[in-house]
Parts: structure tokens; sequence; C-alpha cells
């Protein structure tokens, strides 16, 4: 393999780049590269210790196959190319790629072919026989036949030139939201018992008939577990991606195969249903501010059907909205996998190949995002919007990306930042202010940056020789549909990046606050007990935490100040209902109102008798 350029930032972790120093300029005097930090090799899951259980069991696959480890619950490394929904980094971060602000018309180089910008990395089925469900972004599609033609087509092609998003038509008819079973609360002492979709005991019974009280163990100070849910969908032979939950006012959403559905956030009960004329494919990390959601849809029941179809829902009332096709893209390679994000009253749709805006209040269109020059793929939204892109390199053998703000009512970006060759974006953990991942696959790398309102360079992150940091992104690249956002176990505000390290069963692991003016670390705070706790986003001023259950302690949520110390426990939850807790595959989170909301990220069962006893969300609160 030829060496790096000599311009090729430090590889190691802890050998930052002076923000003020001009790209490209070598290592002071005398000071000797850092060597980039080797690869991790995975190794078997630590034992857990005397006395307490094994982890959790493994997520059932499909009908008649074997159970499948699970796979982000206690965040062992994991390498590229391995199931979705696990950490990803190699240990700590090096220096950034360190890159060059552009002045807006200027082009980064001579224009040229540029090479397959996902050649060589597919993600691996999770599931035997089954599509691999992607992480994040939305459910699955065929993916692995997507990889293998991918594959065959760069022999034939030697390099990529056009990738496709999405397209289709708008005939089916609108969906209709509506109530559908309900479910009540998990009963008190005297309290009426629940309808059939609620489960009311420790997970081994149907809980239809109401016969356990989940509170019967609660202890003082736990908080009260407000209802645990059951799947009651029949879905396909290999399960389904679950998105969500969202919290919008008194009520909980999640999403699941061909259908949005609503639940009242203190009873577990249906509020209301919208169904999907097909398969969800995908869905933005968050909704607006004011609860308005876009979910996007295949265009038919065919196999490897194009995720073309979008559906405006309002969270807080089931109500369905505007409904369209984005338009289709052509070309030898177009395929339509894509990412939804939202920023202020823009709802961006992007792909490999093109990239969209419309407007979230009635559907219009706002912008097409650049066809030449640094081009769209992936947007992150929220405060502000960022466009991650491809870039002209004038050399197919290497790739070029960049990442910039962008007016959400006009595509048009407002600075662009271009990435060294050959690292590519990753994720972003935060828009306001920006803090990005990135990776090189050859050698491989990890990078965490950050970069100012002006685009400049503004620190990049040491993460020290003896800390592995686990953020769960759900995968690694964002291709095939992943979305650059929606990461947990890391967390921003305006001066620090708050990130945890590994967690490891049965050892408690930490908080590491990171200075974003200096990328050095300033302080780190211990999880409570032998648990393992992780940054979800900032709760105000301070960072709100989800600690995770563990043998015979319920987990919590607790938040962290910006100046340290030891987390501040909100809500306690009860010993008692630990293992229902603990057992929840590939979970996802979400907090308001008081009331913590867990669900599972996947349903899957080798019957269907035993898919409806899947559990799939659960509630917390005082």
């Amino acid at each position: 393999m030829s060496q790096p350029p000599s311009n090729q930032p430090p590889g190691g972790f802890g050998a930052p780049q002076d923000p003020n120093q001009p790209p490209g300029r070598s290592p002071q005097q005398g000071q000797p590269p850092v060597p980039p930090v080797p690869p991790q090799a995975p190794s078997a899951p630590p034992t857990p210790p005397q006395g307490q259980p094994t982890p959790p069991p493994a997520a059932p696959g499909p009908y008649g196959q074997a159970p499948q480890q699970p796979g982000a619950g206690y965040g062992y490394p994991q390498q590229p190319g391995q199931q979705p929904g696990q950490s990803g980094p190699y240990g700590q971060p090096v220096p950034p790629p360190y890159g060059y602000p552009q002045q807006q018309g200027q082009q980064p180089g001579p224009y040229g072919q540029q090479s397959n910008p996902y050649g060589g990395y597919p993600t691996q089925p999770g599931y035997p026989g089954a599509p691999t469900p992607p992480p994040g972004g939305g459910p699955a599609k065929n993916r692995t036949a997507l990889v293998a033609g991918v594959a065959a087509a760069a022999v034939l092609v030697a390099a990529v030139t056009t990738w496709a998003v999405v397209g289709g038509g708008d005939d089916e008819k609108d969906p209709v939201a509506g109530p559908t079973a309900t479910a009540t609360a998990a009963p008190t002492s005297g309290a009426p018992k629940p309808t059939e979709s609620a489960d009311e005991g420790d997970g081994s019974g149907d809980g239809r008939n109401g016969e356990e009280d989940l509170n019967a163990g609660r202890q003082d100070g736990e908080a009260k577990v407000n209802w645990l849910l059951k799947n009651t969908v029949d879905l396909p032979r290999n399960g389904a991606d679950v998105q969500g939950p969202w919290i919008a006012g008194d009520t909980v959403v999640k999403a699941m195969y061909k259908s949005v559905e609503g639940y009242d956030l203190a009873t577990g009960a249906v509020k209301w249903t919208v169904p999907l004329p097909f398969e969800l494919c995908a869905t933005p990390p968050e909704p607006s501010a004011n609860g308005i959601m876009v979910f996007g849809y295949k265009e038919s029941a065919k196999d490897g059907a194009d995720c073309t179809q979008l559906q405006q829902i309002d969270l807080k009332t089931g109500r369905a909205g505007w409904k369209k096709a984005v338009p289709k893209a052509t070309g030898l390679f177009a395929f339509s996998d894509h990412t939804l994000a939202i920023s202020g009253n823009t709802v961006t749709a992007a792909g490999s190949s093109s990239a969209y805006g419309f407007s979230l209040t009635d559907g219009r269109q706002l912008f097409k995002g650049a066809t030449t020059g640094c081009k769209p793929f992936a947007y992150a939204g929220g405060k502000k919007l960022f466009a991650a892109m491809n870039c002209p390199s004038g050399d197919a053998s290497k790739k070029v990306q960049a990442i910039g703000e962008v007016d959400p009512n006009t595509g048009k970006p407002k600075f662009t930042y271009q990435l060294k060759a050959n690292w590519e974006i990753d994720k972003v953990y935060s828009v306001d202010p920006l803090v990005v991942s990135a990776r090189q696959r050859e050698p491989e790398q990890w990078a965490v940056f950050s970069l100012g309102s002006d685009g400049k360079l503004r620190s990049n992150i040491q993460g020290g020789k003896n800390d592995k940091f686990g953020p769960r992104c759900g995968g690694g690249f964002v291709v095939f549909g992943k979305n650059l956002q929606g990461c947990t176990g890391v967390a921003a505000d305006a001066n620090n990046l708050y990130m945890a390290t590994e967690t490891k069963y049965g050892t408690p692991n930490e908080v590491v606050a990171f200075d974003l003016n200096t990328g050095k670390a300033k302080w780190r705070s211990k999880a409570p007990g032998e648990q393992n706790m992780k940054p979800l986003r900032m709760e105000g001023s301070e960072v709100l935490l989800y600690v995770e259950a563990a043998y015979s302690k319920g987990g919590a949520v607790a938040t962290l100040a910006p100046t340290g110390g030891a987390p501040k426990i909100l809500l306690k939850h009860p010993a008692s209902t630990a293992e229902i807790e603990n057992n929840f595959y590939d979970a996802s989170y979400a907090y308001g109102g008081g009331t913590f909301v867990l669900a599972s990220g996947r349903v899957s069962a080798s019957s269907d008798e035993k898919e409806k006893l899947v559990k799939t969300m659960m509630a917390f609160s005082k």
C-alpha cells in the first residue's frame, strides 16, 4: 500500500492538530508523527461476575432459525461490516482528517469521475437469510442482493458517476388515522384490569388477564411502571425494525412495518393509528419542534421496491397530512435508499445520487441538491441543517467528502469544509455546535472534530491512550439508508462534548467531558454501582443520561451538570422489573413529561405465537 501524502495528519490519538495551523503543514520540527491506532481485534464477551447472570438472551431469528446474539446492548467493540446497531469505533478517536474551508463557488479540485463511495464496505445481514436491518435510518430492504449488484457493477465500471435516491407514483389512497385496540396502565391495588395489549407481569405471561402487577415489588423511592406493551402486529417471516419512540405532548409514537401508532403516554392506550399502504423504509431521527413528522414507505409490495413515498403525520393528533413521491433518480446505479432529516420547516430526502428539500407544511419542493461539484448524499437536521457531500477528487482511486451548513429554505451552502482524501463523514453527533465523526477505512481510523459557525476547524477530540468510546449509532458509514444522526452515548452543549466510554457488563463505565475549544478532556463521571450509563441528549443545561438496567438493579434516568460530579437520579426504575427492562433488544429511548419510554429496536420471533409475546415498549414515571 502506498504511503500517505506528506500532509496527512498524524494518525494517533492525543496528537491534536492546531486549529490555527494551515492545512497540510507538517508536524513541528523534532516531533515525529504519532502512529495510527491499530484496529482492536474483537474479543469474546466478558464473563459476568460470579452471581450475576449472563447478558440478556439473543433476539430470535426468523421462523425455524437459531437465535442471534444481541447487537448493541453491551457495547462490545464492533468492526466494520458487522451487525447494525452496535458501537463502531476501535477505541480512541485520532486527530481528525483536517480539511479545507472553501469559498462558495470555488471548485475543490479538477472535476473527475468519482470512485464508488460505498464499494467494498457492505453491511452484514443481522439475521441469516433475512434482509439487513438498517439501524437508525429505517427498515431493511433486500440489501444483500443490492450489495452483490454493486460489487458486480464495480467490476464492469471503473468509476461511479451517478447514484440514485427515490421516485415513484402518487396513486395510493391517503392513509386514515383511527383507533385500534386499547391498552391501559399497569394496575395498582384496586385498579381496573388492563385490556388486551398491555402486559402486567414479569414477562412470562401474556398479560391479557391482568393477573400480575408490575408495581407489586416496587420499593420506596422507585419509579412506577406505567405500562408494558407487547406486539400485536402480524409481521413478515423475518420480523421488522421498530422506529422511535418519539414523545409529542402526551403521546408517545412508534412506527413499524406498515403503520405508525400513537399511545397515551400515561396509560399506554392506543390513541391513533395511521396505516401505510406499503412497508415503512425511512424516518427522520426526530420530528419538528411542533411534533410534525414525515415517514418514508415503499412504492409497492414487490421485493426490492424503491423507498419513494413520503407521508406527513402530526404526532400529537395522528392526523395524516400530505403525501408525495420523491422524484425518481435515473442512471446505471439508480438505487433509492435514502435518509430523511427535519430542520425548521424543511424535510430533506437524500441518497447517493440526488437530494431534495420539501416544505414540512405542504410538501412542495423547496430545492434540489447540487448535481455538480460537491453533491449532498445525506443531511443532519435540527436547529441547523448540514449536508454531507461527495466531492470530485480528480482521481478515481480517491474519495473526497465534505460537510457544510446549508440554508434549509433554499439548500444553498453557507460554508463547505472538505476532508482529506479517503476520509468519510460517519455521523453527526451535534448540529449546534457542529460535532462530526469521520472514518478512514485503510488504514482504519476514527476521528471526532468540531467546526465553528464560520466553518473553520474549532478542535479535534483527543481521546487519550486508556479509554475506548462506544457511541451507538446503528452501524458505520452513511449508506443504504442510515441516518447521519441518532447516536446514543454522545451529547454536546455550546462548550463541551460528552461521550461515554465503552460499556462492559458488570463494570461501571464513565462519561468524559471534552472542551470543544481545545479538544482536551475536562472531567469524567463514573456510572453508579456496577451499571453503565450513556448520554442521550441535553436536558436544558444538563446532560440527560440513561443508566442501563443490570442484574437485580433497575435502570434509571439521570442528569450530569456541565461542571461534572456524580449523576443526579431523576427516575430510579424498580429492581423488581430489572429483568424485563434489561431484555429489550437493541433498545431506543425517549424522555418527556417526566416519563421515560424504552422501545425494542426490532420485533422478530420463531413463530407467530412467540411474536405476540415480544415486548415492544415500556414506560416509567414518578
